[in-house]
């Protein structure tokens, strides 16, 4: 049994992947240490860690193809970490299936910051505010055929499961939460990222397309999840 959570960082970067290390363990966390790419997807499936730190140039495979190939089995969080110059890392590794990214150069503490957010969305409390246990029903959503639950956090669609990453449950749940009412991407940034919107981030546009390309017939024309040009996006109620 875990006392700490268990981190396990990809990274060949030697230099680096110790600065990390020796920062989160003064944090509270165990901290395991993979450097080759191609050796990574084995470690995360076999030991199924509480939140991956994924680097995107790696030795044997690269961090896109590692979380590509563990994706479908691996559901905790993945961090990723990409060039800062280079914009296209990020939407590439948010396509892959990441939750999130920290640009290089890495500063410890945004670091630390992003990896305790991501916890707190995967581990969610089942609690009130004032500590009352709260209902089944306002931890599942149903519409028709779809079914949204908070607290095992899965999701069945014609019953059937539907995998989701951390990220595009949480902004599942978001959207079908204000069902019938837009949100703006600034509000869901907010909320997935917990810092403001800089108006020029893609990410809250490509997990709509990941939720729609799982969820909707036809993805390129979606019904469930639409846009309002200029406003944001629209859970629609009754048409699963």
């Amino acid at each position: 049994m875990r006392t700490k959570e268990y981190v396990l960082l990809v990274e060949d970067d030697r230099r680096l992947g110790d600065l990390i290390t020796e920062y989160l363990t003064k944090n509270q966390f165990t901290v395991s240490i993979e450097r080759r790419g191609d050796t990574a997807p084995k470690r995360i499936l076999n030991e199924q860690p509480d939140l991956v730190i994924l680097d995107l140039m790696l030795p044997g495979m690269d961090g896109l193809e590692v979380c590509r190939t563990v994706r479908p089995d691996y559901q905790g969080p993945i961090l990723m970490l990409t060039a800062r110059e280079d914009d296209m890392d990020q939407v590439a590794g948010l396509e892959m299936g990441a939750d999130d990214y920290v640009k290089k150069p890495v500063e410890p503490r945004v670091l630390l910051a992003r990896i305790r957010a991501l916890m707190r969305r995967f581990h969610h409390s089942n609690n009130m505010p004032d500590g009352k246990e709260q209902s089944v029903q306002a931890n599942e959503l149903i519409f028709g055929s779809l079914l949204i639950n908070k607290s095992s956090r899965s999701v069945y669609l014609a019953g059937n499961s539907v995998t989701l990453t951390t990220n595009e449950f949480d902004l599942l749940w978001l959207l079908a939460e204000a069902s019938g009412h837009i949100l703006d991407r600034e509000t869901l940034y907010m909320k997935l990222r917990g810092i403001e919107y800089d108006g020029l981030d893609r990410s809250v546009d490509l997990a709509v397309s990941r939720l729609r390309k799982k969820l909707e017939n036809d993805p390129d024309n979606p019904q469930g999840i639409k846009t309002v040009w200029g406003q944001g996006y629209l859970f629609v109620p009754d048409i699963w």
